[in-house]
């Protein structure tokens, strides 16, 4: 036999053994990933089964999403709104969906608007339940309007729900979480907490507040073994656009077209589930655009402010068109 046949024979002889040995390598690596996925699913239900879950805003949109979500993943959940009746309507729609009977939902009446009700409410909440595992700061109020033409009751209005009202109910409820050394706090933020758009100025300045604040509170109480959470999803198809307000305190009334185009809320609950189950420390739940924003307002700045000067030009003009 030729020298070369025989080198060419070799050759083919490793490739074939190289091609079977690959594949239970292969194979070996696929059930490594599923086991440790498989783990960490049982880890994160672990965490989140029997314990106490407060969720505010809990009657509608994302709130009440992550209601459902948290129910079915075994949480003794507290329920809280200002409107006493939708929160028994959502505890019966719950027990109702709920096949293995677990436990029954509690609801907590009060409005986050309202600084004096908070630490009553808080109150409340750990004389129910002992103590709070986990508190979901979701509640919020959204803004439509121009900087020059809105009532600075307004933007305080804005303030006192979105960045106030959070503070003062993670305050009242975390020295319970510290003597107890184990807590975990989650609070809905928005992209608009780390980007600034044009004709939203209360909500992105509150939404920044909140995104601060939190920060910080993790590296505070780290040391106590208490896990904050921050998401920032962009747009969910949910009313907040209907309900925002306006300049002079009214409804806006209006669906966008992107808050209609947004996110499912049942996704994004099933994200902030996941967020909670494995301990992250922050989570954007947006599609690549806005997550190129937020990139680019920190890499670009010059690009990114042209950027929201032409769309302010775009919005005023189809404003006035």
């Amino acid at each position: 036999m030729p020298p070369w046949r025989r080198i060419v024979l070799k050759g083919k002889l490793m490739d074939y053994i190289t091609s079977i040995a690959i594949i239970p390598l292969l194979v070996g690596c696929m059930g490594i990933f599923g086991l440790f996925r498989f783990l960490q699913w049982i880890r994160m239900k672990a965490y989140i089964q029997d314990s106490v879950v407060v969720i505010t805003g809990a009657t509608s949109g994302l709130g009440k999403e992550c209601a459902k979500v948290f129910y079915t993943a075994g949480a003794k959940l507290i329920l809280c709104g200002r409107n006493n009746e939708r929160l028994e309507e959502l505890i019966r729609e719950l027990i109702a969906t709920n096949i293995k009977k677990t436990h029954r939902p509690h609801a907590v009446v009060f409005d986050l608007a309202e600084s004096k009700t908070i630490v009553p409410a808080a109150n409340e909440i750990l004389k129910y339940s002992g103590h709070v595992d986990i508190l979901i700061n979701n509640a919020g109020v959204s803004y439509r309007g121009t900087i020059m033409d809105t009532a600075l009751e307004v933007d305080k209005k804005v303030m006192e729900t979105n960045y106030f009202g959070p503070v003062a109910l993670t305050k009242a409820i975390l020295p319970s979480m510290i003597e107890k050394k184990q807590g975990h706090i989650v609070v809905i933020s928005s992209i608009q907490g780390k980007i600034s758009v044009p004709f939203r100025s209360a909500y992105a300045a509150s939404k920044h507040a909140t995104q601060a604040f939190f920060d910080c509170l993790r590296a505070e109480v780290e040391q106590h073994d208490i896990e904050v959470t921050v998401i920032s999803p962009g747009y969910i198809q949910t009313n907040l656009s209907l309900n925002a307000l306006t300049a002079d305190g009214s409804t806006y009334g209006v669906m966008d077209k992107n808050t209609a185009n947004g996110r499912s809320p049942t996704e994004v609950a099933y994200a902030v589930l996941t967020a909670v189950g494995k301990k992250k420390k922050e989570v954007m739940v947006a599609d690549l655009l806005p997550c190129l924003a937020v990139s680019l307002r920190t890499l670009f700045p010059r690009l990114f402010f042209y950027i929201m000067a032409m769309r302010a030009r775009k919005e005023r003009k189809g404003k006035t068109s």
